[in-house]
């Protein structure tokens, strides 16, 4: 029996939820690599690596070969580094969104001031002191 798209997309996308995949990928994206040069820039013991390689491999996100001796490993297809590519551009647009959210909600509009209270003063602040600046001492 057939798996629903939607449940194999699932998979991929689960199989990308590890940072140490993630890594490996970003890795290979520049070509076929040896597995000492991805634990060379990886900070993970062999045994992880191995690991987190077989889930890779198990789901046909990497080829695996050799090459005079050296276990290689590539990515299976370009359109892996398209979607890290499009992992990058989302998580961009997704980060700016919420740095511009942020700002918004740190810098209250005129409008948004409660009545009776100045500009640039937050609530259950001590009139004449400016949401920047720390309160003065209690003597």
């Amino acid at each position: 029996m057939s798996v629903p798209l939607y449940q194999a997309k699932a998979e991929l996308f689960r199989t990308l939820g590890h940072p140490v995949r993630i890594r490996v990928l970003e890795l290979l994206q520049a070509g076929p690599r040896p597995v000492r040069d991805l634990l060379a820039n990886i900070d993970v013991e062999p045994s992880s690596l191995s690991q987190q390689l077989a889930v890779l491999r198990r789901t046909g996100v990497v080829v695996s070969f050799r090459d005079h001796g050296l276990v290689m490993y590539a990515l299976s297809t370009p359109d892996v580094a398209d979607l890290l590519a499009a992992g990058r551009r989302i998580l961009g647009a997704v980060l700016t969104d919420r740095d511009g959210l942020l700002a918004e909600l740190r810098g209250h509009s005129p409008a948004e001031q409660p009545a009776g209270q100045p500009a640039g003063q937050s609530a259950g602040q001590p009139a004449g002191q400016s949401a920047g600046q720390p309160a003065s001492p209690v003597r």
